[in-house]
């Protein structure tokens, strides 16, 4: 599974997810911690629809961290003031570079919570359309 789709699970999904995963290498093997969280600024893309051009809107907060685990470095990046999450998120994406053996096992997991983030979206989708209004049937 690729870094970004499991950063996205991980941090839509329920926190406990990453909290579980990452407590399962704190207890197995010893991580080295580079960078410990922080909070920065980051600017934020967007692409401009007329003349498909990308531009800066603006500024996000998020919190960073880095750890070592086995000479492999493992980075955490979330939205906002997350110190916890991001270390968590920097020791599975170390344990992902490194190849330790309980990645292996994660992957399911992290399928099952997909699955489950994204029929919540379907589900608030519905909610949200059952409310829209199309003017085009109304009379006036």
């Amino acid at each position: 599974m690729k870094r970004r789709r499991r950063t996205e699970i991980l941090v839509q999904g329920n926190a406990d997810l990453a909290e579980k995963l990452a407590s399962q290498i704190k207890q197995a093997y010893t991580y080295k911690v580079i960078v410990k969280p922080h909070y920065g600024l980051t600017m934020v893309k967007m692409r401009e629809s007329a003349k498909k051009s990308l531009f800066y809107i603006g500024e996000v907060l998020v919190t960073e961290a880095k750890v070592e685990i086995n000479e492999q470095i493992g980075i955490g990046i979330v939205q906002g003031m997350e110190d916890e999450l991001a270390m968590n998120l920097a020791i599975i994406d170390a344990a992902y570079n490194a190849n330790l053996p309980e990645t292996q096992m994660w992957t399911n997991l992290l399928v099952v919570a997909e699955a489950e983030i994204n029929r919540k979206k379907i589900k608030r989708q519905a909610e949200l359309l059952e409310t829209k209004v199309n003017f085009e049937t109304m009379e006036v």
